[in-house]
């Protein structure tokens, strides 16, 4: 395996670690505060719709346009932020990479200079 291969793989296994931390932030974040003051809305409007005897028809019907809005909006958001989740993971980890292939020159370049003093 020449140098390229082992620097593509790496790529590849960066990009990968990349989007899983990007996911799993993307998923724990997805479901914002205006999604969840959207959810009790929807609820509280439904509830009232019953005690206002109105037919089960049309407060089932706002309950399940209610409820794909919130699914929508928390997609969405879920998107947006897996997007700026993985671009800051990719930087972060490319400035990793970057740092160690450094420390390795720096390094290599100490070992020498101390056998050559030797």
């Amino acid at each position: 395996m020449d140098e390229a291969e082992v620097a593509e793989q790496i790529s590849l296994k960066t990009k990968q670690a990349a989007a899983q931390k990007a996911r799993d932030r993307a998923s724990v974040a997805m479901w914002s505060l205006e999604v969840v003051i959207l959810s009790f809305a929807i609820l509280i409007v439904v509830i009232i719709l019953l005690f206002w005897e109105i037919k089960m028809e049309i407060a089932a019907s706002v309950a399940i346009f209610g409820l794909t809005m919130v699914w929508f909006m928390g997609r969405r958001r879920g998107r947006e932020l897996y997007q700026n989740f993985y671009d800051e993971e990719i930087s972060k980890l490319e400035q990793e990479q970057k740092q160690a292939k450094e420390e390795t020159i720096e390094d290599k370049v100490r070992k020498a200079l101390q056998d050559r003093w030797r």
